[in-house]
């Protein structure tokens, strides 16, 4: 070899070194990141439900029934016997509840109850307490739900619904989707959207401003990103919404009072039971979807809802606690403000434990059933 065939060849050889390391250094890079993605897709992606009746999953221990769809939705009933009664109500529960804890089956006065003829049936939504999952969940399915819940139990072509808190949200989509089923509806604490549209921007992020840091955040996930809502829910790194674990500072005075006086008094197996029994079959299928359609996208907007009783004006209540710290008054006041149809009772000096103060739950069943009967 010439000393010219010398000196052309080695920058070549240099160069395919450099291309070989570039490659290399790309190749570990891309194997990184695959890794990184699977890594982040496992740990976003929630583990699948536990099966009801399963060996290893949770008993069954309810009375059910099955919709259309094989799902089955658990529930109880309290009150007077549905044969004899002169007005049945469905309760639907709250974030994080169940069928079993509701207040007109716990601090309703047996002799009111009596007196108005009410029978009550309380269900345990999907994917919460003994009732199946539904991935297809949306606020309108809930509504459709309900229908089809009635219907099986036979109470007639109307009833009554109660929502408290998230099962308030429920509440709105059955004055929506099923309101010629209704012959009333009570809105308890009902949780706010803060992106329905209707709200006034500036009066909506006050009022979200207002909420613990992790919460926005949470909520702003669960609207947003709402395929991050289980690995935000369950990372150790921050905080995440705080009431899924129960931060006491979303209460106010008057819940702290009420909700020392009820754990102060209850078993420790039944304060067990009503902290495990609602989430059994997972936190996505119960809380966390919750999120996602609570404060997700609706298909409608409440605020646009027009009188489904235009013939009786007493038909449609909306309780709130002017000192509820999880709920903004300040919406449920505009809210109630624009849809003139709705009777707004506001307690004073009450907190988002509203139902549970002294008397209002009575306060609540004679309003609703005074013109009924």
């Amino acid at each position: 070899m010439s000393q010219v065939d010398s000196f052309n060849l080695s920058p070549t050889n240099s160069h395919t070194k450099s291309n070989a390391s570039s490659g290399i250094l790309k190749t570990i890079l891309l194997v990184i990141f695959v890794g990184l993605s699977a890594w982040a897709y496992q740990t976003a992606r929630p583990p699948p439900p536990r099966t009801l009746g399963s060996p290893n999953g949770p008993a069954i221990t309810s009375q059910r029934i099955k919709l259309h769809d094989g799902r089955h939705l658990a529930y109880e009933e309290s009150g007077v016997p549905k044969d004899t009664a002169k007005a049945k109500i469905i309760y639907v529960h709250g974030f994080g509840s169940s069928k079993s804890y509701h207040p007109f089956a716990t601090v309703a006065s047996p002799a009111l109850v009596k007196e108005l003829g009410a029978y009550f049936v309380s269900l345990d939504r999907p994917g919460y307490g003994e009732s199946d999952p539904d991935p297809k969940r949306t606020v309108k399915s809930l509504a459709l739900d309900i229908e089809e819940f009635a219907d099986q139990l036979n109470l007639g072509p109307k009833f009554f619904v109660v929502g408290y808190s998230m099962g308030g949200q429920v509440i709105w989509s059955c004055l929506k989707h099923i309101p010629h089923r209704l012959f009333g509806v009570v809105l308890i604490s009902p949780a706010v959207n803060y992106w329905w549209p209707n709200l006034p921007s500036n009066l909506a992020n006050e009022a979200l401003s207002r909420q613990l840091k992790q919460d926005q955040w949470s909520l702003r996930v669960a609207r947003y990103m709402p395929w991050l809502t289980y690995w935000w829910n369950t990372q150790t790194w921050f905080p995440c919404f705080s009431l899924i674990h129960g931060n006491p500072a979303t209460l106010s005075p008057p819940d702290v009072k009420i909700l020392s006086k009820i754990f102060s008094t209850a078993d420790p197996l039944q304060l067990q039971i009503m902290t495990t029994h609602p989430k059994q079959q997972g936190e996505f299928e119960s809380v966390h979807r919750d999120l996602n359609i609570g404060f997700g996208k609706w298909d409608f907007d409440p605020i646009d809802l027009e009188n489904p009783f235009p013939n009786n004006n007493k038909s449609v209540h909306l309780w709130m606690g002017d000192e509820d710290l999880i709920v903004p008054v300040t919406l449920q006041r505009y809210i109630a403000k624009q849809l003139k149809w709705v009777n707004y009772h506001e307690v004073t000096g009450a907190g988002h434990t509203l139902p549970y103060a002294d008397g209002v739950t009575d306060n609540i069943l004679k309003t609703l059933l005074q013109d009924h009967n």
